[in-house]
């Protein structure tokens, strides 16, 4: 009998892997359905416009996480490293690359269609226009239709800067979406769309900030992964993504209302000892292992900066069906990877006041420069403005050679360490006043 007990689902989980399924499904049926395909990104995607168009998107960062969290990452890595790709590249782009040298089959087993479409919407991650370059060689002839968004230099955004992506839409995006849906642009059903989307953030953010509550009835980062799925990839300003976000906020309310703490594959969190903010992406490659090393130490993730690679929606940020492009660049501009170091700092020292978390905990990619730049003086800015306990992790996205599950459980104990005797230490204080 496996050790490896069957991992516990909610009925919003089963609703999701409904949802991925059908989108993977009408991928691979693209051209019998007459769909047009988009490749894009997650941060600051244009998945609404994408849809107006009745055009289907395919995320390379998803399929190489699905691909990760299946166990078919390494051979894609390898096969991308032997047509020289070197180790130090982002291995998302690498399982990626080797995904399609492998037949472009998709994570759930189902080939995903060559892009009729190459969508770079740039938001941080200089990694993005390097990812394309290479698409579009694999992809000879295949139109590009480029999104630059300006990075928020002193953390706010101009007129100008607003001005600047409206236009790159009106002249550059619509038109090569146009040209290849062969439908009109249709500002009304991309500004009923926006509807949805807000619907869906509303939801979305309700659920995140339910981890304000002691104990929190979810766990903002491990299951936060999941919660973010349909709103950061194809589903946002659909009505099937407000449908799942309503089943998902009444599950919360149900746990909030019986004392229940987060529901992990291992089982429900029984007592909730730690409370943390993490920065960083997860290890994709061992997810299930990573995250009961937590689960074992009854610590919950109550806030992260990973949910709001796909919007910060918790800062106040709508999409406004009364100006849909005007929306939809500012939220482009507004994506975690978009902030500058000083943003993000203020952002996560909040989550850790407002949280009421014990400790901050930054998992640092190796292959990732968009989220390891700035990390350790974000940990140092955390611990002196919070005054709570800071720990350091290194791991990597998709690439298994790069977790070392005994190194990081032997670091996550002496750090969980720590944050006992700070508890101890600040309850003796506590009964001494």
């Amino acid at each position: 009998m496996s050790s490896h007990k069957e991992a516990i689902k909610e009925n919003s989980m089963i609703i999701q892997k409904e949802m991925l399924a059908k989108q993977f499904k009408d991928l691979s049926m693209a051209k019998e359905l007459g769909k047009k395909v988009v490749y894009t990104f997650v941060p600051g995607n244009l998945t609404e416009l994408i849809l107006s168009f009745d055009m289907l998107p395919v995320y390379p960062e998803i399929n190489a996480l699905q691909s990760g969290m299946r166990k078919k990452s390494a051979e894609y890595i390898r096969d991308a490293e032997k047509i020289g790709f070197s180790e130090d590249v982002c291995t998302y782009v690498k399982c990626d690359i080797g995904m399609m040298l492998n037949g472009n089959i998709g994570p759930t087993g189902e080939k995903i269609p060559p892009p009729d479409l190459l969508l770079l919407s740039y938001t941080g991650c200089f990694t993005f226009l390097k990812w394309f370059e290479n698409l579009e060689r694999l992809y000879p002839g295949v139109p590009v239709a480029m999104l630059h968004t300006p990075y928020q230099e002193d953390g706010v955004m101009t007129e100008d800067q607003i001005n600047y992506m409206v236009k790159q839409m009106k002249e550059e995006v619509i038109p090569k979406m146009e040209m290849v849906s062969g439908q009109k642009y249709d500002h009304a059903r991309l500004s009923k769309m926006m509807e949805n989307s807000a619907k869906a953030e509303d939801l979305l953010v309700k659920i995140l900030e339910s981890a304000k509550l002691v104990p929190s009835p979810i766990d903002a980062y491990f299951a936060g992964v999941y919660y973010i799925g349909p709103i950061f990839t194809a589903f946002r300003g659909t009505q099937e993504a407000v449908d799942y976000y309503t089943e998902l906020w009444n599950e919360v309310q149900q746990r909030i209302e019986l004392g229940l703490g987060p529901v992990t594959p291992e089982g429900e969190i029984k007592e909730e000892k730690f409370r943390l903010v993490v920065e960083g992406p997860p290890n994709w490659t061992n997810f299930r292992e990573f995250w009961k090393i937590f689960y074992d130490m009854g610590a919950v993730i109550v806030a992260s900066s990973y949910t709001k690679v796909g919007g910060v929606y918790d800062l106040g940020f709508r999409h406004d069906p009364k100006e849909p492009l005007e929306s939809l660049s500012k939220y482009c501009m507004g994506v975690y990877t978009n902030m500058n170091l000083p943003q993000r700092v203020e952002m996560l020292e909040n989550y850790v006041k407002e949280y009421k978390a014990d400790g901050f905990l930054i998992n640092s990619i190796k292959s990732c420069n968009s989220f390891s730049a700035g990390q350790l003086m974000i940990m140092r800015e955390i611990e002196q403005r919070a005054s709570v306990p800071v720990g350091f992790i290194e791991s990597d996205l998709v690439d298994p050679r790069y977790f070392s599950y005994s190194n990081i459980k032997n670091r996550l104990e002496s750090y969980f360490q720590m944050l006992e005797q700070r508890k101890i230490i600040l309850k003796q204080e506590a009964t001494t006043i």
